[in-house]
């Protein structure tokens, strides 16, 4: 039987950006450029998907640095995947603001094997890219920031998401962090391409964490409020 997380696997160990990137830009494929993101994150993957389930997903924007870009999970920076799904992660414990909402949301939701067999999180666009500051130094990018960038990495979207709905994805209800752009790019391409039959944001981790962290535990309650619309 090929299981969920065998086919998260096959498409993470698949994922390459080919097309031209804007001057300036960097893309960051986190399972080519880092040898142990792929296996820490099929460790991952084996211990919360090694069924043929089906599962509602969670779509943010592109993988940061200190999160899915060293973990190779999304949300999921490498203190998280240690301390709260028990997996060892050889390098440093970095911390990722986005990280932290969403492992507080998933513990009041029930924990990590209650979430991870409803939920499957990924991004707009699977892999993610930096730009260099006035400083020199690397910095996240968002998809959307640039609107080369985001007519480059069109059509891998498309590909990517219609690649993780066969993983056994309900297209009933896609979940959409992020209640401003990338809700607004996701309707878009959900009204040219028919993804999902209903897309329901939800405000994003990073801007909750940065602007809004007083309130954490009342986008808790909002999260929790609208996932269990898909059950």
């Amino acid at each position: 039987m090929t299981t969920f997380a065998d086919k998260v696997i096959a498409f993470n160990k698949s994922l390459r950006f080919n097309a031209q990137l804007p001057e300036g830009v960097s893309v960051m494929n986190p399972f080519r450029e880092n040898k142990e993101s792929l296996r820490v994150s099929s460790v991952f993957y084996k211990k919360y998907y090694n069924d043929a389930n089906h599962r509602h997903i969670i779509l943010g924007i592109n993988p940061g640095r200190f999160g899915a870009g060293l973990t190779g999970v999304p949300f999921t920076d490498p203190k998280r995947l240690r301390e709260k799904c028990g997996i060892p992660y050889p390098g440093a414990l970095a911390h990722e603001p986005s990280s932290v909402f969403v492992y507080n949301m998933i513990e009041a939701y029930g924990g990590t094997d209650r979430f991870y067999g409803k939920f499957y999180i990924n991004s707009i666009c699977p892999l993610g890219f930096t730009i260099k500051n006035k400083l020199g130094k690397d910095v996240n990018y968002n998809f959307y920031d640039d609107k080369a960038l985001f007519e480059a990495a069109y059509d891998f979207m498309v590909r990517s998401i219609k690649k993780q709905i066969g993983f056994g994805v309900d297209t009933e209800v896609c979940f959409c962090l992020g209640s401003g752009k990338n809700e607004k790019i996701l309707r878009a391409l959900n009204e040219k391409h028919r993804f999902f039959k209903k897309i329901i944001p939800l405000e994003h981790p990073r801007f909750i964490m940065q602007y809004k962290s007083k309130f954490m535990q009342d986008y808790i309650d909002k999260y929790l409020e609208r996932l269990g619309m898909a059950e």
